[in-house]
């Protein structure tokens, strides 16, 4: 059985170990022959046009002369390498494709008197770490920054499962709270006061109330039969929990949801806040539970439950939508709604310089697509270029997400005023309405994990594109960054709790031994030692009563550590990963089921390159901390 390929650019015995960080430069490739090194040249940026190759001295006497390579596109650095196609490509020891992986063609060696039989001076560990030091060194002289800087920052892709970028061959993207972002104040602020108006001209009391980001945050649950909100833990157990505008206490919680598990599939039941859009509803629902509560919801408005409550609210909200005006208020000022991030539209000029198809798939209309994305792109694109020009298709009104689904008609949209015509295929370069992720595929001859979607709603953009079509995933969660921050502001908060609940446990396992061998004494159990036979029975009564006394005070600095342990990102519910001091939020949860990666903004990869081999990070699991125990350490065992 042939062995499976290594998840690096291997090709006629030339180790390219390492994508390339450069945002706008092809894959690195170092190798040394008689003395010399190998390397991409600048003029290889930007797919390479214009570009060759340098064999640069490096501790060395010997000078090779250079010469020039061609031209080329994709960041393949021209006629010097070239990448796999599908038809060539195999399947690496991680499972990711081969497809697109970077190869050095045997003619450009040979054109330097290099025969293929490429030798490596000492180890390959050593070999590895001075090739990487020299790849740093030319990056630096290029003036391209360190690329590993940002992988520990708020703003690095994280990765839950392995994905090859190279094997991409196409990247679709979502639109809202996506490509662009907006001011959560100013977008949801302003969808709260229309749905407020709404529910007003509906007979609901909603005067004295304003809107209120801080109630809410991503990744909540409505409980739609009992007017609570809720945030649950990785399992569905609930953790913190919310009656209308009121947090409930630990023994509220308790009675109701103790024999209770948070279940998404009971929809009648259950609202997941899969994103940003969702916290106007959800504020607005909140505060409306406690007029219902308190009696102000006039009778004229009908016989109102939890749930009833709920269907206004969001009707109420829909109507927002639906009747343009709040749309038509953000597309007439722009600046006021959307924050600029210049690095984007690059970011996305570098994934289609290295070939990748992008394709645009959003809900929003024709009209509100070109107007905003015209602000957010236009101003930030090179050479006068159109947000139109990065795009090899544009799908609007797409439906999601029975885009995904099921087979909708599409239409091309033909003029400026957004006039259609019925279509079967899109075509690239086309702007399309409605239609269906099998027509995308189809058009492109691109099908399942070729395709990479962006989005940044956990059910309609990446839940349903990968269960339904096998696409790979990225999720947008611009709070990531904050978050970030509240833990690194908190590590001194969380040290002083974790060291606490330790030794909390070291004097229960004690207390508990000893109330074990009382318990046995009781009974008239034969005694384990002589010293246990004449030991005084008030002597063991004392030390447990000292043990929960400590027990106990210690619980009085623990209860408050924990209420208030993370409150530097939201004060009633706290991190947005997490649930409670160990666990994984239910959002976790999702994000880690669906998102093959995961960051706080799609410029993030800019830094990236659009060459980069994501690898999930090792997993914890519980027996872990038993190995990291008694491992050998230096020869010796931690027991020794």
């Amino acid at each position: 059985m042939q062995a499976a390929s290594p998840p690096s650019e291997l090709s006629l015995g030339f180790s390219l170990w390492r994508e390339n960080p450069a945002s706008m430069a092809p894959a690195s490739c170092f190798i040394k022959n008689r003395g010399a090194l190998l390397a991409p040249s600048p003029g290889f940026a930007r797919g390479g046009v214009g570009g060759g190759v340098n064999l640069l001295r490096s501790r060395c006497s010997r000078s090779v002369s250079e010469k020039p390579a061609g031209g080329g596109g994709g960041g393949g650095g021209g006629e010097v390498f070239y990448a796999t196609p599908s038809s060539k490509s195999d399947v690496d020891y991680l499972g990711m494709s081969t497809k697109g992986d970077l190869n050095v063609k045997m003619e450009h060696l040979e054109a330097f008197g290099i025969d293929g039989q490429v030798t490596l001076e000492g180890p390959i560990e050593e070999v590895a770490k001075m090739e990487a030091d020299e790849a740093e060194d030319l990056l630096r002289n290029l003036g391209i920054p360190s690329p590993f800087a940002c992988r520990y920052s708020p703003r690095g892709i994280f990765c839950t499962r392995t994905l090859n970028l190279r094997s991409i061959s196409a990247i679709g993207y979502d639109m809202d709270y996506t490509l662009m972002h907006y001011n959560v104040m100013a977008w949801e602020g302003r969808a709260y006061d229309y749905c407020m108006e709404n529910l007003k001209n509906m007979g609901f009391p909603v005067d004295g109330l304003s809107f209120d980001p801080d109630l809410v945050i991503r990744g909540l649950v409505i409980d739609k039969e009992r007017g609570n909100l809720v945030k649950a833990d990785r399992f569905g157990h609930v953790k913190r929990a919310m009656h209308g505008t009121q947090m409930l206490s630990t023994r509220a919680m308790s009675e109701i949801y103790g024999r209770e598990l948070v279940d998404l599939r009971k929809e009648s039941r259950w609202e997941f806040l899969n994103t940003l859009f969702s916290v106007s509803e959800a504020v607005a629902y909140m505060q409306m539970v406690d007029r219902l509560d308190d009696g102000s919801v006039a009778a004229e408005v009908g016989l109102l439950d939890y749930k009833g409550l709920f269907k206004a609210v969001g009707k109420a909200l829909f109507r927002a939508h639906v009747e343009g005006q709040l749309k038509s208020e953000i597309m007439s000022k722009p600046e006021l709604f959307v924050e600029p991030d210049p690095e984007l539209p690059l970011a996305l000029l570098d994934q289609k310089e290295a070939g990748k198809k992008l394709l645009l798939i959003t809900n929003s209309d024709y009209h509100y697509t070109d107007k905003m994305m015209k602000h957010s792109f236009n101003r930030f694109l090179p050479n006068n270029m159109d947000w139109r020009d990065l795009f090899d298709i544009v799908i609007v009104s797409a439906r999601k997400p029975e885009f995904f689904q099921m087979s909708h008609p599409m239409y091309e949209v033909v003029t400026g005023e957004g006039l259609m015509r019925p279509c079967f295929k899109a075509c690239t370069g086309g702007l399309y309405s409605g239609g269906s992720a099998q027509m995308v595929e189809n058009s492109l001859n691109i099908h399942g994990d070729e395709i990479l979607y962006v989005g940044d709603h956990i059910y309609t953009d990446v839940s349903q594109s990968k269960v339904h079509l096998r696409w790979r995933t990225a999720l947008i969660c611009r709070e990531l960054e904050e978050e970030y921050s509240a833990l690194i502001r908190s590590q001194d908060h969380r040290a002083t709790l974790i060291d606490l609940i330790n030794q909390k446990e070291v004097v229960g396992d004690l207390f508990n031994q000893l109330r074990l061998a009382s318990q046995r004494r009781n009974k008239g159990r034969p005694a384990q030692t002589i010293a246990a036979t004449s030991m005084d029975d008030q002597e063991l009564t004392e030390s447990m009563q000292k043990l929960l006394i400590v027990m106990q005070r210690l619980d009085n600095k623990i209860a408050p550590l924990l209420e208030t342990d993370g409150e530097l990102f939201n004060k009633r519910w706290g991190y947005l990963s997490r649930a409670g001091l160990w666990d994984k939020s239910h959002l976790m949860r999702q994000i880690e089921k669906y998102a093959d990666i995961y960051t706080s903004r799609v410029s993030n990869f800019l830094h990236y390159t659009p060459f980069m081999y994501f690898r999930s990070q090792e997993q914890s699991l519980a027996h872990d901390s038993y190995f990291q125990k008694h491992w050998p350490i230096n020869g010796l065992s931690v027991d020794n």
